[in-house]
């Protein structure tokens, strides 16, 4: 089992969850993160003061899958996403120790979705 961290620009996150519905991928999570990586920081008037906004607003996608699915995840990712510019995000694969579905008990392999290609 894997844990696939995506971490997209706002406006592309709609076109990540398509892919991954495309790709038959259906459980993750999404959050609202900022982070700041290649772009060139920004600055913005705010009420008559000069800020510098160092950093950007991302979406953060979770998706715990089995092995036949890994791959197939980070490309949908990587599909939705991808703007060509820069600030398009990361993806980081981890491993996952332990997986456990709260409603059956159903651990590791059964708890995540999905299982199978």
């Amino acid at each position: 089992m894997k844990l696939v961290i995506g971490i997209v620009r706002p406006e592309r996150a709609n076109a990540v969850m398509e892919a991954l519905f495309r790709a038959d991928v259906r459980g993750y999570s999404v959050s609202r993160v900022q982070g700041h990586g290649g772009e060139q920081e920004r600055v913005q008037t705010y009420r008559g003061t000069v800020v510098k906004m160092s950093l950007s607003p991302k979406v953060r996608f979770e998706v715990a899958v089995s092995e036949p699915f890994v791959q197939r995840t980070v490309d949908a990712i990587k599909e939705g996403a991808r703007t060509d510019e820069v600030g398009d995000g990361k993806i980081f694969v981890l491993e996952l120790a332990e997986a456990v579905r709260i409603r059956t008990g159903e651990k590791d392999e059964g708890a995540v979705t999905p299982v199978a290609s």
